[in-house]
Formats: structure tokens, C-alpha cells, sequence
């Protein structure tokens, strides 16, 4: 079951490694407690919450270890689809239309096809690709309903965490929602970072101009810019 089936504020107890700092000074703060107390309530009220692991994009993956951020929107809202991760889905899942697109992208670039029925991203984020959702939580059948909750707050801050330190990281910031989030690093002139910036994968704007997802040949020129730094190449192959 990928439903929320107990308190946020108890899922905040678990430890959070190298983001333990960032989430705690997020949990004190007034805007971190009306979070929390808001997706409780509607969690109480008898909403359906997805996803039961709200966390997970920082728990697979450690601030240290961190050499992409790609960043979503919300998470899926049907049953069985979220995992806490951004465009990803548990094996098994049909695959969703923006992730399709996403395949269709690595295939052109890099000729990679993942196993069919397998649409997780998790191997991905085991190599330090933080698949973050600008809002981590959402309801049964309500798409960006807790999109005005406040979780911008705690995900503005790990975005910006992220871009504040030296280290060389990718920055996919795919659509003008993941644009808006880091708005300098949309516009970045010089920095250490690799900033990579297109239209959204939905199949509503991938193929749209000024800047189509589909061709932008994201996924080669990451794995390019981060042997060049000395972070490694990544395998982008799933399954």
C-alpha cells in the first residue's frame, strides 16, 4: 500500500543522515508546523495521502552524494503509482506519460531502453540523482492539492542548499515550475554547476518550441560534465 497510514510528525522522528540539519531547522520553523499539522489533518479527516514514503527521495539519496537534482512537480495521484520519488513509478506500474517521454529522450540520446514493466527510478537515485517532487505529498484523485500546504519552504531549501555548495552538480530543471524554483540557476552565468533547462516532459509541452524536452540530449551531457568534474559517469540504464 503506498498510502500515508500514519503521522507526518512521526515520519520526521526517522533519521535523515547529512539532511538531518536542513530537515530540523524545516520542522521548527512556523511554517514547517503548519505543514505538518496540515497533511495530519487531512490524513485524520480520512483523506487518501500519498505516498507512504514521503521522504524517500532523501533517504536514497545523501546530501553529500548528490550530483543531480531533477525536479518535479507533485506526486502521482492514483493508487499504486507514488514512491516518493519524482516521475517515478514501482515496477509493475504502467508507465506514466511524462516518464514515457523521459525514456523516449534517454533511448534518442543515450540508447538506453530500460526492462519493460520497469518504470522505478530508484537506481537512479541510489547513484545520486535526487529525484525531489516540489511538493511531497498529494490526494487520491486531486492532483497539486497540496501543492499551497507550504512544502515549498522545506523543498526551496534543500534546492538551494544544493546550489549554494561548490561541489559541481547537475541541475535538470525540466519546465517552468522546476524553473521557478531556482530561478538563478535557470539564468546561471557562471557557477560550478551544469544547468540543463527545457520544456517539461508532459506530451502537452515536450515537443513545443523554444527549448523541446525531446532532443535536449540531457542525460548524455550530464554524464559528460560530471566525468569532466571528477564525480563520475552515471549508468542511466534501469532493469
Amino acid at each position: 500500500m503506498n498510502r500515508l497510514d500514519r503521522p507526518l510528525a512521526r515520519l520526521l522522528d526517522e533519521p535523515f543522515g547529512d539532511w538531518q540539519p536542513l530537515i530540523d531547522d524545516w520542522r521548527a520553523s512556523a511554517a514547517g508546523r503548519a505543514l505538518i499539522a496540515a497533511v495530519d489533518a487531512r490524513v485524520a479527516a480520512g483523506a487518501v495521502v500519498y505516498p507512504a514514503q514521503v521522504f524517500r527521495a532523501l533517504t536514497l539519496t545523501p546530501r553529500a552524494a548528490t550530483r543531480v537534482l531533477i525536479l518535479g512537480q507533485d506526486p502521482y495521484h492514483g493508487p499504486g503509482q507514488a514512491e516518493g520519488l519524482a516521475f517515478s513509478v514501482p515496477p509493475g506500474q504502467a508507465v506514466p506519460p511524462s516518464l514515457r517521454n523521459v525514456f523516449k529522450e534517454l533511448g534518442r540520446d543515450l540508447g538506453v531502453v530500460p526492462r519493460p514493466g520497469c518504470a522505478s527510478l530508484a537506481a537512479w537515485a541510489a547513484q545520486g540523482v535526487l529525484l525531489l517532487n516540489a511538493s511531497l505529498t498529494v490526494e487520491e484523485g486531486k492532483a497539486g492539492a497540496h501543492a499551497r500546504l507550504g512544502w515549498h519552504v522545506l523543498t526551496d531549501a534543500i534546492c538551494h542548499a544544493l546550489w549554494r555548495d561548490a561541489v559541481p552538480k547537475v541541475f535538470m530543471l525540466w519546465g517552468a515550475q522546476a524553473q521557478a524554483r531556482l530561478p538563478a540557476a535557470a539564468a546561471a552565468g557562471s557557477s560550478p554547476h551544469c544547468v540543463l533547462a527545457c520544456n517539461h516532459p508532459s506530451p502537452l509541452s515536450a515537443a513545443r518550441p523554444p527549448l523541446p524536452f525531446i532532443g535536449n540530449g540531457h542525460f548524455g551531457r550530464a554524464s559528460r560534465f560530471l566525468a569532466r568534474a571528477g564525480r563520475g559517469e552515471l549508468d542511466w540504464a534501469l532493469g
